[in-house]
């Protein structure tokens, strides 16, 4: 089942971050990665979204996660970042086809 990154960035050095994305971009790809939604975050409706971009990064299931996360390409890219933003990251799982119910 597909599973999903989801990110909160303050980029805090543009040209940093530009080096970060030049190895996450790749490191990603080559884990089964693809961008669903990658840029300023969009107009919040309800809420404080306090970050300056928004992404959410499909991969095939939560062990490519783990793999791409746990990666020496995704760790030199997070060494990077350390100086160029801050980040918020979620690891989620998607739903079935049929759906989710909430519990009874």
């Amino acid at each position: 089942m597909s599973a999903y990154v989801i990110v909160g960035v303050d980029v805090l050095d543009e040209e940093a971050g530009l080096a970060y994305a030049a190895v996450a971009q790749p490191s990603i790809l080559s884990h089964g990665g693809r961008y669903l939604v990658a840029g300023p975050t969009p107009e919040p409706v309800e809420g404080t979204w306090g970050f300056s971009r928004f992404l959410v990064i499909e991969f095939p299931d939560m062990d490519r996660i783990q793999e791409w996360y746990d990666s020496p390409e995704y760790r030199r890219a997070r060494e990077i970042r350390k100086s160029a933003a801050r980040v918020r990251m979620l690891f989620a799982e998607g739903s079935p086809p049929e759906g989710f119910s909430l519990p009874a």
